[in-house]
Formats: C-alpha cells, sequence, structure tokens
C-alpha cells in the first residue's frame, strides 16, 4: 500500500467514496489482507436519522473522511462526531448516555466498562478497533531535518531528564548530525487522551527503568507543555524552537517526526509498519463481554526493524443493546461502512493509516450482528 501523507481531508472526499463504492475485495494475503468480506456493495439509500458521537482526535481526519463518504450514499443520514473530546470525554460522554458511540484510543478499563451498564444494560458495551495507525514523535529543531531516538533517550525526553538537544544520549542516537545546545521543550496532552496512555504503555513497557510513571490517559509529569487535543499539541510543536510532542501520525500535518529504534534499526513511520507491529505485538485482551475485540499490544515483541515501534489502534464503542432499535441499526450501518473495505480504503487515503487484517474486519462485522 502506498502510504500518503497530508494534514487535511480533501474536499473532493465524497467523490471518490462514491468511486470507491464499486471497490471490493482483498488484494492481499494473510492477516495483512486489508479489510472486508464482501466485494457486493451495500445500499445505504434507505437509511435516515442523525448520529450523535465523538471522541478520539486521532480518529478526526477518518471520521470527516468516513462521514463524508457514508452521507454522500445515505443522504437522509447525519453524522455529528465532536473529535474536541478526546478518549477521555469521549468515554465519559457515551456512559453518560450522551453518543450513539464513543470514539476511543484505548478499550474501556472495568471501571468504565461496569458505569457503561447503566445505559447499555447488563451486555455492556462492546470495543471494536477500526482504526490503526502510530504514535508520532515530532519535533521541531532548527536546522535538524532528521532525528533518530531510542526507546530509552525518548523516556528521559519526556521524562524531562535530557533537558538540551546536544545532550550525549541524544548524539548517540544521531551520529554525524550537529545537534544545538537548545532546551528542549516537551508538548503533552491537557485532556484525557488515549494516544497519552497508549503513549506511556509503550513507555512503561520498553523503559521501565526510566518510565516508573502510570499508564494513563491523563499526562502524569508536570512541567511540560500541556495542550489540548493533538491539534494542540502539534500546533505548538509547530510554533516553537526545541519542541518535541506526540501525537496521531494522521494529525502532524508538516511537522517531521522522529525515527524510533526498534531492534537494531531506527524505524519511520510507514502504514506497513504499523501493519507488521499489529501482526508481531497484539493479541485479543481478556473480556467478559461477548464479541468485544478489544486488543493489547506487547511493544517489547516489536523489535524486527521493520515493524513500526509505536502503533496506535482506536476504537468504536457501541452499547451491545440499544434502547432505541432504529438507532441501533443506523449506528451499526456506518460502523459496518467504517470497517468495510469502502471505509478502511478512504481511511488510508485520507488518514494515512493501515488498514484491518481482514479476519478482524469479519470479527467486526460478526459482533455487529449481535448488536441491537
Amino acid at each position: 500500500m502506498k502510504v500518503l501523507r497530508y494534514g487535511r481531508v480533501a474536499a473532493v472526499i465524497a467523490v471518490g467514496a462514491i468511486a470507491l463504492t464499486a471497490c471490493g475485495g482483498n488484494s492481499g494475503a494473510g492477516n495483512s489482507t486489508p479489510a472486508g468480506s464482501s466485494s457486493a456493495a451495500v445500499d445505504y439509500s434507505g437509511l435516515s436519522g442523525t448520529i450523535t458521537a465523538g471522541g478520539s482526535s486521532a480518529q478526526s481526519n477518518a471520521q470527516t473522511a468516513w462521514t463524508a463518504g457514508f452521507t454522500a450514499q445515505a443522504k437522509n443520514v447525519k453524522i455529528n462526531y465532536d473529535k474536541s473530546q478526546g478518549s477521555g470525554g469521549g468515554v465519559t460522554n457515551f456512559t453518560a448516555g450522551s453518543y450513539d458511540f464513543a470514539g476511543s484510543d484505548a478499550y474501556l478499563n472495568a471501571d468504565q466498562a461496569a458505569k457503561v451498564q447503566a445505559v447499555c444494560g447488563p451486555g455492556g458495551a462492546v470495543n471494536l478497533p477500526v482504526y490503526l495507525d502510530g504514535v508520532a514523535i515530532v519535533f521541531n529543531l532548527q536546522g535538524v531535518d532528521k532525528l533518530q531516538l531510542s526507546s530509552e533517550t525518548v523516556a528521559k525526553i519526556f521524562k524531562q531528564e535530557i533537558k538540551t538537544w546536544d545532550d550525549a544520549a541524544i548524539k548517540a542516537d544521531n551520529p554525524g548530525v550537529t545537534l544545538p545546545a537548545t532546551a528542549i521543550t516537551t508538548v503533552t496532552r491537557s485532556d484525557g487522551s488515549g494516544t497519552t496512555q497508549n503513549f506511556t504503555n509503550y513507555l512503561s513497557q520498553v523503559a521501565p527503568s526510566v518510565w516508573t510513571d502510570p499508564v494513563s490517559n491523563k499526562w502524569p509529569i508536570a512541567g511540560s507543555s500541556a495542550q489540548q487535543g493533538g491539534s494542540g499539541v502539534v500546533n505548538t510543536v509547530k510554533a516553537g524552537n526545541g519542541t518535541i510532542g506526540y501525537a496521531d501520525h494522521s494529525a502532524i500535518d508538516t511537522l517531521k517526526s522522529a525515527s524510533i529504534k526498534a531492534g537494531d534499526k531506527y524505524v519511520a513511520f510507514s502504514a506497513e509498519g504499523v501493519t507488521k507491529a499489529i501482526e508481531a505485538g497484539v493479541t485479543a485482551a481478556p473480556s467478559e463481554v461477548k464479541g468485544d475485540l478489544s486488543q493489547k499490544i506487547d511493544y517489547t515483541k516489536l523489535t524486527s526493524g521493520d515493524a513500526y515501534p509505536i502503533p496506535l489502534i482506536s476504537y468504536d464503542i457501541v452499547c451491545t443493546k440499544f434502547k432505541d432499535a432504529k438507532q441501533a441499526e443506523l449506528t451499526k450501518a456506518y460502523i459496518g461502512y467504517i470497517a468495510s473495505d469502502q471505509g478502511q480504503k478512504i481511511a488510508a487515503k485520507n488518514a494515512g493509516s493501515a488498514p484491518l487484517p481482514a479476519d478482524l474486519a469479519a470479527k467486526i462485522a460478526e459482533t455487529l450482528k449481535t448488536v441491537s
């Protein structure tokens, strides 16, 4: 798959989405095959109503593209996805009954899963992994266009133990590169963020002697430049000099991102690298909810030199049973579209994401059949 980089979804998405309606089937083999189990186009023209959702800012570009593509076919459907909430706000609003589904870069924890029963009933909610991308370590340093970082160096930077760009650890990762004595400014999320949870989980697994802080959707260390949303991080890094932050790769626009060490190589982000990471380091997470598809990432296994070391799995979370049957069918249709060949191709084109493996897409389709 050709990897494309862009910052904004093009105005022609709807036209492209209609063209992709005719696309079907799988183009590869094995688990890296793109999503979809059928080449038959689905007729959405009879649907009507409004879907209200929000959460993950990592899904932002993809949700914009998915909304345009879906509503080009389902012309009587309106989709309101609020990306400003972040994953934490999305889950909070979902558990309060305000959303038809929540976008989140982390699956529900035990407390959230228990709380959601008040809205979804005793069957609870299912976590459906619909978006595969990566956490990019973005930087803006005058005179430096390329940067390599080991996991331990990344951890020490964000722990604020490394304070200047000419530190010996950064020099060791970047032989032959002239690094200035510029002070480092770390830029982090101020809101509850699934991207933060993924990033702190990565640090805790690969650099446990350095990163002793908890895995959390709230940034655990004081002293950084804390910003609302992924766009806040990106814009602050872009506006500074000596700045470094983390964000979903689809959101970084023209910012440079570091290559991260995996094994004995430094790996730049690519959709193919994310796919290899999913194949190498992901297993099903334990769940008591039938049809739940939460995935657990073991970052310590991503050492092949081909796998991008910080993959991101983002979920759409839905009740197993809706209070309104019509709303259930409408939401199921949209999420089914997202996980289909059409939806995944549109996300790849407009958000640079990796396609869902065929077996995972098939499991999403089976789970959606049980939602009512």
